[in-house]
């Protein structure tokens, strides 16, 4: 069944324009004056941008950060639990059901180790799981294409948000350092239905 368009007609159109003139904003937005003003100076002109010159030397080494802070993406999260149980559990006073260690196993080990881990908890009625990462080796020479320090630790929680395991995880928060700090992430799961 299609939709055929209404034209407005112009008496609708009068009537919407005596309307329009009578209503008065609920956040009158400020208006500045953009006719007179001088145009912006050009980016090469900025102070905030130091000058460089071909051929001159870096002050400091380039820092190759790959992948955002993972501290920021879960400051940023929504919470979806309870805020004292996520409280308790940030400062680690509950303790986990279950974990799962993911040490040594490579990022086509540790997939399908995890998957299983989180279903067969979330079966068995665990509320609060451990899944241990691992901070990560650090390498003496990235070489030209540097790696991220720590793959697990930063892979883990996108897997976590993705297929099935999004339908049983509810939050995800970096564990306390007494169950391994930034090498470790506590699982909250949804109740079973």
């Amino acid at each position: 069944m299609s939709r055929k368009r209404r034209l407005v007609r112009p008496e609708e159109v009068e009537l919407w324009k005596q309307v329009a003139e009578t209503a008065v904003p609920m956040h009158p937005v400020k208006r500045t004056a953009t006719i007179n003003q001088p145009p912006k100076k050009p980016i090469s002109a900025r102070r905030d941008i130091p000058s460089f010159t071909v051929g001159q030397k870096v002050s400091r080494a380039p820092v190759h950060d790959l992948k955002p802070d993972l501290q920021d993406h879960f400051r940023s999260a929504p919470l979806q639990m309870d805020q004292k149980s996520f409280t308790r559990m940030k400062r680690g006073k509950l303790s986990p059901d279950a974990r799962i260690d993911l040490h040594g196993m490579t990022l086509s080990q540790a997939h399908p180790a995890l998957n299983r881990f989180i279903l067969s908890s979330y079966g068995s009625g665990a509320r609060l799981v451990l899944v241990i990462t691992g901070k990560g080796r650090t390498s003496q020479n990235d070489g030209p294409i540097p790696t991220p320090r720590g793959i697990l630790r930063h892979q883990v929680p996108q897997w976590l948000r993705q297929g099935a395991l999004a339908q049983v995880v509810m939050q995800v928060a970096p564990a306390h350092i007494k169950h391994g700090g930034d090498g470790a992430y506590y699982v909250y799961l949804r109740r079973q239905r």
